[in-house]
C-alpha cells in the first residue's frame, strides 16, 4: 500500500514539472531569444559604426589626392550604405525599446492594482478585528474560555490572525518595493530612448550631408564624361588581359596534367586515348590536390577576406557605372578598398601558379587550390615565387597605392577550373 502510494505521489510530482515546464519554457525561451536579439543587434551596430569610422579615415586621405577621382565616390557610396544601416538598427532598438516601455507600463499598471487590492483588503482586515474585539484585552479574552481547549483554539487564532496580518503587510511592502523598481527601469528605459532618438537625429544629419556631397561629386564627374569613358576602357582592357592571362595558366596546366597523366599510363603500360589539348575545363588532379579542392569547397562561405581590412568597392558581375549609369561594367571579381601599405594575404592553403605583372594591375599573384584558382592583382610588392606551397591567411604581399589618387584597392577573383565564381558567395561575412 505504501509503495502505492508512492508511486502515485512520484507520478503527482512528475505530472507537476511537465506542466511547470510546459507553462515557463516558452517564456523562457522567450527571455533567452530577447538576449540574443539585443546580442545580434549591438554586434551589428558596432560594426557598421567601425566601418563608418574606417571610410571617414579613407575619405580624410582622398582629400590630399592630387586629382579627383572615382575612389571619393566609391567610398561615399559604402559610407552613406552604411550609415543606411547604421539609422535602421538605431531605428531597431528604439521600436524594441517602445515595447519594453509598453511592458513596463502594463506591468506596473497591473502591480499598482494589486497593491491598491492588499491595502484594501488590510484595512478591512483592521477594522472587522477593531470591531470584533471592542477593545477586550487579548489575554482577558483567552482566559474567559469554557475550558482549555477553547482557550488553545482562541490562542492559535490569534497566532493565525498575527501571522496572516504579517504576510500581508509584507506583501504590502514587497509591492510597493516592486513598483519602485519597475518605475526606476522604466525610467533608465525612457533616458536610453532619449539617447537613441538624438543619436539618431545626428546620424540623419550626418546622412543628409553625405547624400549632398556624393550628389555634387556625380554632378561633378558628368561633366567629365571622355575622361570617365576612357578610364574606363583602359581598365576594361587591363581586366581582359588578366581573364587572358588565367585562361592560358589553365590551358597550360590542364596540358601539363594531361601530359603528366599519358607518362603515368605509360609506364604502368597502359594506352591512352590521345586527347584534343585544352578541351577539358579542369586538370587531372593528384589524390592529394583532390583533398585540397574538397576542403576549399567544404569552407565556401568562411573563407578569410585577402585583406583584413577594407569593403567592397566594385561588386562582381555586370552593373551600372556609378556615374555614366548608361554604360554597364563587367567585373570578374570584386574590387575590396583599403587602406596605404595593407598586407595581402591568400585566403586558402595552395600553391603558387603564378607570379606576374600586368599594366595597370600591377602586379599579380595566382594561387592554385586543387581545382580553384585565387587571382590576387593590383599588388604594389610581392614576397612569394612560382611554386612555392603557402598557407591560409599567409602574407603574400602589399596592396599597391596610387601615387595620385591615394587609392588602396585590391582586386580578387575565385576561378572553379574555367568558370568564374562569384567571391562575395566564399568570403566570411566580414573580414577575418
Amino acid at each position: 500500500m505504501m509503495v502505492k502510494r508512492k508511486y502515485r505521489f512520484s507520478k503527482i510530482l512528475s505530472s507537476l514539472g511537465l506542466l511547470l515546464v510546459f507553462f515557463l519554457l516558452p517564456q523562457m525561451l522567450c527571455f533567452s531569444q530577447a538576449a540574443k536579439d539585443k546580442e545580434k543587434l549591438q554586434r551589428t551596430k558596432q560594426q557598421l559604426e567601425e566601418e563608418i569610422r574606417y571610410t571617414t579615415d579613407l575619405l580624410e586621405k582622398t582629400k590630399k589626392s592630387k586629382q579627383t577621382s572615382l575612389n571619393k565616390l566609391q567610398v561615399l557610396s559604402k559610407q552613406i550604405k552604411s550609415r543606411e544601416a547604421l539609422i535602421k538598427t538605431i531605428n531597431r532598438e528604439l521600436f524594441d525599446l517602445q515595447v519594453k516601455i509598453s511592458v513596463e507600463n502594463l506591468q506596473i499598471d497591473k502591480m499598482s492594482k494589486q497593491l491598491q487590492s492588499l491595502k484594501t483588503e488590510y484595512a478591512r482586515m483592521i477594522y472587522y478585528a477593531y470591531r470584533n474585539m471592542k477593545g477586550q484585552n487579548k489575554l482577558m479574552f483567552i482566559f474567559s474560555a469554557r475550558d482549555f481547549n477553547q482557550a488553545y483554539q482562541r490562542l492559535k487564532y490569534y497566532q493565525q490572525y498575527a501571522s496572516y496580518r504579517r504576510r500581508q503587510a509584507e506583501k504590502i511592502e514587497s509591492t510597493q518595493s516592486a513598483i519602485n523598481r519597475q518605475r526606476k527601469e522604466l525610467e533608465d528605459i525612457k533616458n536610453q530612448k532619449l539617447s537613441l532618438v538624438e543619436s539618431q537625429q545626428i546620424e540623419k544629419q550626418k546622412l543628409d550631408r553625405e547624400k549632398t556631397e556624393k550628389a555634387k561629386a556625380v554632378k561633378e564627374f558628368s561633366s567629365k564624361e571622355k575622361q570617365l569613358l576612357s578610364t574606363l576602357r583602359t581598365k576594361q582592357k587591363s581586366a581582359e588581359r588578366l581573364e587572358f592571362a588565367i585562361q592560358k595558366l589553365i590551358a597550360d596546366e590542364i596540358r601539363a596534367s594531361e601530359e603528366r597523366q599519358r607518362r603515368a599510363d605509360a609506364g604502368a603500360g597502359k594506352t591512352t586515348t590521345a586527347k584534343s589539348t585544352g578541351t577539358r575545363s579542369t586538370m587531372s588532379l593528384t589524390p592529394v590536390e583532390k583533398e585540397l579542392s574538397s576542403s576549399f569547397s567544404t569552407n565556401r562561405g568562411r573563407l578569410p577576406w585577402p585583406c583584413e581590412r577594407g569593403f567592397i568597392s566594385g561588386s562582381f558581375g555586370e552593373h551600372a557605372h556609378p556615374v555614366l549609369e548608361y554604360v554597364k561594367v563587367k567585373n570578374n571579381g570584386i574590387d575590396i578598398m583599403t587602406e596605404r601599405g595593407s598586407v595581402v594575404r591568400s585566403v586558402f592553403n595552395g600553391r603558387v601558379s603564378r607570379v606576374m605583372s600586368l599594366p595597370n594591375l600591377n602586379k599579380v599573384v595566382i594561387i592554385r587550390h586543387g581545382e580553384y584558382l585565387t587571382v590576387y592583382s593590383n599588388l604594389g610588392e610581392v614576397n612569394v615565387r612560382d611554386g612555392q606551397e603557402v598557407t591560409a591567411r599567409q602574407h603574400i604581399g602589399r596592396v599597391f597605392t596610387s601615387p595620385d589618387e591615394q587609392k588602396s584597392e585590391l582586386h580578387f577573383e575565385i576561378w572553379r577550373g574555367k568558370v568564374i565564381q562569384n567571391p562575395e558567395y566564399w568570403l566570411a561575412g566580414r573580414s577575418q
